[in-house]
């Protein structure tokens, strides 16, 4: 069954799933261990390598890199981007927060239960 991503009207948890990426594996296992054991995140996928085509710093350029997907509460965002600029191996990293507008109940549960502040 699917479900709003609200699924207590009165708590109003808005639930994110935050993304970023580095060029290696082991840098975005790092961040994404970094974010579950520290409970900003309930969990965290990797996925690469990936071919990314960007302009940066006014410079066109490709390169390989490591998608980082992690799933938290919007309440965590601020902290969450904190931790990830403090512990990223670039200056710069693009760092998303998406809102998730629907999931199962079950997976928002998860979510809720396995972040920091959570109530049990």
């Amino acid at each position: 069954m699917t479900t709003t991503a609200r699924p207590d009207g009165e708590s109003g948890t808005v639930y994110i799933e935050v993304t970023t990426a580095t060029e290696s594996r082991d840098a975005a296992v790092a961040l994404a261990r970094m974010a579950v054991e520290s409970r900003l995140a309930a969990g965290a996928q990797i996925t690469g390598p990936a071919v990314s085509v960007f302009w940066h710093l006014g410079e066109f350029g490709t390169g390989e890199e490591w998608r980082l997907a992690l799933r938290t509460r919007l309440d965590l965002f601020e902290e969450l981007q904190e931790k990830l600029m403090q512990n990223h191996p670039w200056k710069n990293p693009e760092i998303i927060a998406t809102q998730i507008l629907a999931g199962s109940s079950e997976c928002l549960e998860w979510i809720r239960a396995s972040t920091r502040g959570a109530e049990s």
